[in-house]
């Protein structure tokens, strides 16, 4: 068969993954942390975008006072930036909205009011001071009332310099404060550190022994037993019942109480007291310095009760990176250009930064639909707590608001929403389903849950409940569920058995 050349004309369909559709899956599934952080790359190196850091003046600036100008009509054909993208009259009305959607956002924050006023003449913001020619208070900056808090290591710092006059003491004591771990454990062994330091193992044990008399108590402890072994020594409290306790601590993690009241020889009234005793000491005691800051959860999506019944859903503006496309410069710079190249570096700048602005406002418009959704599919929870959410995965968001459910899974992803019940993730209110008795309704695996913890926390000592007795329970609520999966859930919840809960309760554990 011979080989020949020839030219066909077909015609297929097939997805084609732009490098700008790629961008906008991307940005679909950012946190608004790290959404901000991407902005400011772009806007690093994109000169045509800028980040619009407040409103425009609109009064007249007094004398002497350079304020930029009014913002000019918007010509046929400008790119807007995200904020006017999202303005309401761009938006759908209200009344076209699933759940009552804010999109007007007709609440009015009274703060904002304040700080307008204040901007006609008031003092909100500080008065200018002529000793330093800045906006400041008379009492100082902010900064200069900040004071540090102390450190682990300078609190024991202290402590060494009062109690170890000898120079070679302390620097034993220096050596052995490096190795304590966050916990405020010893981790290293001694013979090392005499080895390393020079110095006879002794007089490195002894300087031990003085430091873990050192506040906080337990510090420098090498074992859990011996940490509660020093803060016990501390408050008098270990007596030979106490170390035999200590010395049987795998047996009270394990519930083992018939073993501990053998091993201690004491009674069940005296074992509960000692385990009381215990749980008060503080297993890590390094932990007191750990001024780690706090990262709170910004919510995405704000959700608050609407006057009239339902709820109003709306965005987070805080999130929001508010971004513009710098139509004055790209008229300037492009009409300036001497050569092809740079033509077309303006050019692909500023499509990139149109797309972007563009691809931000789809994704607020996607997220807003995708939470609006889901509260009202979840109104019930919203309205009574736990016990009634319902199950919910994936494509019933996604049939509903006619999207496929990738783009519901990234929506879902990192992102939080503020409800009067509190913050939640979204993809908390997706939970598998439990088949219901006698042809019943589906219920939420999340609020089997809850149900049987609640079921748990109310039983009495004399009437423990166990997985069989709460199999019979669930199944007359109309919950069709198996004793090994009531077991699962139990165990997930870290909730001991029945029969070491009933141990616990006779002891008054």
């Amino acid at each position: 068969m011979a080989l020949q050349q020839r030219l066909d004309l077909r015609q297929t369909q097939a997805l084609v993954m732009t490098p700008q559709l790629q961008q906008a899956i991307k940005l679909l599934q950012l946190s608004n942390l790290e959404l901000s952080e991407f902005v400011e790359r772009e806007i690093e190196q994109n000169p045509l975008l800028e980040r619009d850091d407040g409103e425009r003046w609109r009064d007249a600036p007094p004398d002497g006072v350079d304020r930029p100008e009014p913002e000019a009509p918007v010509p046929e054909g400008r790119t807007r930036d995200t904020v006017e993208l999202a303005a309401s009259d761009r938006i759908a009305p209200a009344a076209d909205a699933p759940l009552d959607t804010d999109y007007e956002n007709v609440w009015t924050n009274s703060s904002q009011a304040d700080i307008r006023e204040a901007g006609d003449g008031g003092e909100a913001f500080g008065s200018w001071s002529a000793r330093g020619g800045s906006f400041e208070d008379d009492e100082g900056s902010l900064e200069q009332t900040l004071t540090g808090r102390i450190t682990l290591r300078d609190h024991l710092e202290q402590q060494i310099v009062m109690d170890m006059p000898d120079p070679l003491d302390r620097l034993v004591a220096r050596a052995l404060t490096d190795q304590l771990d966050e916990a405020g454990y010893l981790t290293a062994d001694l013979a090392a550190v005499a080895e390393q330091l020079g110095c006879p193992a002794v007089r490195v044990e002894a300087v031990l022994a003085r430091l873990q008399k050192l506040d906080p108590p337990g510090i420098f402890a090498r074992s859990l037993k011996e940490c509660l072994a020093l803060q016990l020594r501390e408050l008098d409290r270990l007596d030979p019942c106490m170390q035999a306790l200590l010395d049987n601590l795998p047996l009270l993690a394990g519930r083992n109480i018939p073993a501990l009241l053998k091993a201690c020889q004491v009674d069940a009234e005296d074992l509960a007291d000692m385990v009381a005793e215990i749980k008060a000491l503080n297993p890590k005691p390094a932990l007191a310095f750990d001024h780690a800051p706090v990262q709170t959860v910004v919510p995405d999506i704000l959700m608050r009760p609407a006057p009239g019944g339902g709820w109003i859903v709306e965005l987070n503006t805080d999130t929001l990176p508010k971004v513009l496309v710098n139509q004055r410069y790209y008229a300037r710079v492009s009409g300036a250009a001497r050569n092809r190249t740079e033509k077309e570096y303006i050019s692909e700048r500023f499509q990139q930064a149109s797309w972007l602005v563009k691809s931000l406002h789809q994704r607020a418009n996607t997220i807003l639909k995708v939470a609006t959704e889901i509260v009202r599919q979840q109104d019930a929870f919203f309205l009574h707590g736990l016990q009634f959410l319902k199950p919910l995965i994936l494509r019933d968001i996604a049939d509903a608001i006619g999207m496929h459910e990738s783009t519901v899974s990234r929506v879902t992803t990192n992102k939080f929403i503020a409800t009067p019940r509190g913050v939640f993730e979204l993809k908390y209110f997706f939970t598998s389903a439990i088949a219901g008795a006698d042809g019943q309704a589906a219920h939420s695996a999340e609020a089997v849950r809850y149900r049987i913890k609640s079921l748990i926390d109310a039983e009495k000592p004399d009437d423990v409940l166990s997985d069989d007795k709460l199999v019979e329970i669930l199944r007359a609520e109309g919950i069709d569920i198996a004793r090994r999966t009531v077991a699962k859930y139990r165990e997930g919840m870290k909730i001991p058995s029945s029969v070491q809960r009933r141990r616990e309760k006779v002891l008054g554990l």
